[in-house]
């Protein structure tokens, strides 16, 4: 017996095709006011009622880019699937904004693996493209595209016990 304790999938767990849905998370006015600080887009579509009220949504938006953020974040660190293979994030491809994500809405993420393929460079690493949708409460889809991710193919752990 040992008092390894396992954390997510490792590499030799991963196929294409597998499938995999982040927990929820509800969108609210202070995501938008703290968004709309960090960033300093202010637009009145974030943070005016009575501006969104009088445009074609009918009430406020959340920033598109606050979609994206808080998918990333949903995806890798809140589920913890990869957390024994994940090295680093790669980059966004096709990404498309579909639909709006309001104030209320609890969005979910869900992703697949397109494609695995070994890294050129490092025999211990490999690129897992997955195609993303971020959904809301009503399966609608308000944003999608594809996003790449550097995984180990050796377990991390094992990697900084040997370090």
């Amino acid at each position: 017996m040992t008092d390894e304790r396992r954390t997510g999938y490792r590499y030799p767990d991963l196929h294409v095709g597998m499938q995999f849905r982040s927990p929820g998370r509800t969108i609210t006015d202070a995501d938008l006011v703290g968004f709309a600080g960090l960033t300093g887009d202010f637009s009145e579509l974030h943070t005016s009622d009575v501006y969104a009220r009088n445009s074609q949504f009918g009430r406020r938006v959340a920033h598109g880019m606050l979609g994206l953020a808080y998918a990333h974040g949903l995806m890798w660190a809140r589920t913890g699937e990869l957390r024994e293979t994940a090295i680093a994030f790669l980059g966004i491809n096709d990404w498309k904004f579909v639909a709006p994500l309001f104030v209320g809405d609890t969005m979910f993420v869900d992703y697949s693996i397109r494609e695995l393929r070994d890294s050129k460079s490092k025999p211990t690493q490999a690129i897992a493209l997955f195609d993303v949708k971020i959904v809301n409460q009503d399966g609608q889809v308000v944003q999608q595209g594809t996003k790449a991710l550097l995984c180990s193919k050796v377990p991390l752990a094992a990697v900084e016990k040997s370090a």
